[in-house]
């Protein structure tokens, strides 16, 4: 399903996005949840990570489109946002914020469709290999692959990244199941590592990045097990 908000403060243009996108739903099979915003400040107030697209009005009372747009950016690097304009002297300001595309009032069902299937092809390519993670300034999408490995730490999980370190509250629970299909495997209670990065096995740890995390003695057979088995593509 895709999670795709409308903000737009007129109520005509509000309906006849809702009506193209529905109309799309039907002929591309692509399932939309579709929530209306009034203003920008609507949907910048207590944002969460939710949308993968959201189609913006760029001229509204409150908080116009682009305001909002550089405060969405703020929280979240990776929805689509597309603006619907009549006006084509924002593009340059678009960049600022990563826009795809640009819908020019009035909308032709025609032109829509492409710059939403345009916008759709951009979501499948980025979510692979992608999971979120729920941050205290937001949810934080992160590149699976780019995982060395998890730490479970008290109420905490420490995400060792190619880009950084990453803490959350949490279980290791919650992503050992998720990961599994992904090469990853529970070495103990308090880690859960990408068996792609494993470098080695020494004094009954496993070699990631430098560190030793160790193997529990429950866990090792199975552990070796599930790292020939990756090195051998089984």
């Amino acid at each position: 399903m895709i999670n795709l908000a409308i903000v737009e403060d007129e109520d005509t243009y509000a309906a006849q996005l809702t009506e193209f996108v529905l109309k799309f739903q039907e002929e591309s099979g692509n399932v939309f949840r579709i929530t209306r915003f009034r203003d920008g400040d609507e949907i910048t107030n207590g944002y969460k990570s939710e949308f993968d697209i959201i189609l913006m009005d760029i001229e509204m009372k409150l908080m116009d489109g682009m305001t909002a747009a550089e405060e969405i950016r703020r929280l979240d690097q990776d929805v689509v946002i597309m603006f619907i304009t009549n006006m084509t002297n924002y593009a340059i300001r678009g960049y600022q914020v990563a826009a795809l595309d640009y819908v020019l009032k009035p909308v032709s069902y025609f032109a829509f469709s492409q710059k939403l299937d345009r916008a759709i092809s951009k979501i499948k390519k980025s979510d692979s290999n992608i999971i979120s993670i729920s941050m205290p300034t937001g949810v934080k999408k992160l590149d699976i692959d780019s995982i060395f490995y998890i730490e479970s730490e008290g109420h905490n999980l420490n995400f060792y990244t190619s880009s950084g370190q990453f803490t959350i509250r949490a279980k290791l629970s919650d992503f050992e199941a998720q990961l599994s299909a992904y090469n990853f495997f529970r070495s103990n209670k308090g880690y859960l590592v990408n068996l792609r990065y494993v470098d080695g096995v020494e004094n009954g740890a496993a070699i990631i990045a430098g560190k030793q995390l160790l193997i529990s003695r429950a866990r090792k057979n199975d552990f070796m097990t599930a790292l020939t088995n990756y090195m051998a593509g089984l």
